[in-house]
């Protein structure tokens, strides 16, 4: 029996977000994500239209991924250091499984200086992940984890690019004492 399509095309949107994230949108030909994907060219078209289409469900899925996992931390009953020191040292145990770095980041270089829709996805991705941190933060601040003088959203800003800075060294090959340097430092601002 046959499996159900579904289940197919997230399996092949899956597979298509590692060989982006891996190695960026012009990078990646049709040929490597018939070989990631298991699919011939004509199911590819066929199912996703094409590979721009594959790309932005693959990104799409990617960021659904990342922000469950995220908001999901920071609704967890922890003060808010210990939720900043979990997100931090994911970047730093890093997953095996996992290309290195942050395909949102790739994205963001590679693509959205001249595209439009993909720098307002990623923009939109942005504000969802920075107001979540915001309230986390601003809860915090109310609970006085934080001082008073705290700026929850110049906090989250931080975060936020520190997370991606993490992740851009963490690509460019940085060891893992660097980036426990990078998120002991960081959690001195909590």
């Amino acid at each position: 029996m046959a499996r159900p399509r579904k289940f197919e095309e997230e399996r092949a949107v899956e597979a298509a977000m590692r060989a982006f994230w891996d190695a960026g949108y012009e990078a990646t030909s049709t040929q490597d994500l018939c070989e990631a994907t298991g699919l011939g060219r004509s199911s590819i078209y066929n199912t996703f239209t094409s590979k721009r289409d594959l790309y932005d469900r693959a990104l799409r899925h990617y960021m659904t991924r990342k922000n469950a996992s995220l908001f999901e931390l920071l609704e967890r009953d922890l003060p808010i250091r210990e939720k900043v020191r979990v997100l931090l040292w994911q970047i730093v145990d890093g997953d095996d499984d996992e290309p290195t770095g942050c395909f949102v980041v790739n994205s963001m270089v590679e693509l959205a200086p001249h595209d439009p829709e993909v720098a307002a996805r990623l923009q939109r991705d942005q504000e969802r992940r920075l107001e979540a941190l915001r309230a986390a933060i601003g809860l915090a601040r109310h609970r006085g984890e934080l001082g008073q003088d705290t700026d929850p959203a110049a906090l989250a800003h931080f975060l936020v690019a520190t997370v991606s800075g993490m992740r851009v060294v963490a690509r460019g090959g940085a060891d893992r004492s660097a980036l426990e340097a990078i998120a002991t430092t960081a959690l001195t601002a909590f």
